[in-house]
């Protein structure tokens, strides 16, 4: 029992190469499939990644059951996951090959309904996000992008935005000038 447990049952090289190489696949997959990331996933998405994992498992560790053999598999995909994240955070080509860029959904108002389709993006969710971002509809939106990890970033048209804590001060100030022009000119 103590023998399997600790003793790796396929070579550490063969292991290594296997799970960067599955890990690899996967970002290719993910890539391809779009952007929309964890943020946007439904049930369906959830489901797919629980199967993945489980199809992915042995051409990860092979016929290696010990406990050594998933140490170094588990060793593996987090050191191979934090060097992308930091070559992505430190070269804007890697960056936006691993990540992509970001993609017009809405221009002007108006929903871009060829992209929507591509990204397999609902109007909904869209509307959703307007509401989330205090808009109360589609065509207050100026602008809105996909970004490449799933968010959905709108920027509300001008006449549209609320007043910030500037607008405030400024009509604060505006109204003292106008009483002190009005009071002097009594």
């Amino acid at each position: 029992m103590w023998h399997d447990t600790f003793v790796e049952q396929i070579p550490l090289a063969e292991k290594v190469i296997r799970t960067i190489g599955v890990y690899a696949l996967l970002m290719v997959l993910f890539r391809l499939t779009g952007k929309r990331g964890l943020a946007a996933m439904n049930t369906f998405d959830f489901i797919v990644i629980f199967l993945l994992s489980n199809v992915v498992q042995n051409a990860v560790i092979g016929n290696d059951n010990s406990l050594l053999g998933g140490m170094v598999g588990a060793v593996t995909l987090v050191g191979v996951n934090a060097g992308v994240n930091r070559l992505t955070a430190i070269s804007p080509t890697a960056e936006r090959l691993f990540e992509g860029r970001a993609t017009m959904v809405i221009d002007g108002g108006c929903v871009i309904d060829s992209t929507l389709r591509r990204l397999g993006l609902r109007r909904s969710e869209l509307e959703h996000a307007v509401r989330l971002q205090n808009g109360n509809a589609i065509g207050q939106v100026d602008y809105g992008r996909l970004e490449p990890g799933g968010q959905l970033v709108l920027t509300l048209k001008h006449t549209e935005q609320a007043a910030t804590k500037a607008d405030v001060a400024e009509l604060i100030d505006r109204l003292c000038r106008l009483e002190d022009i009005l009071t002097t000119h009594r």
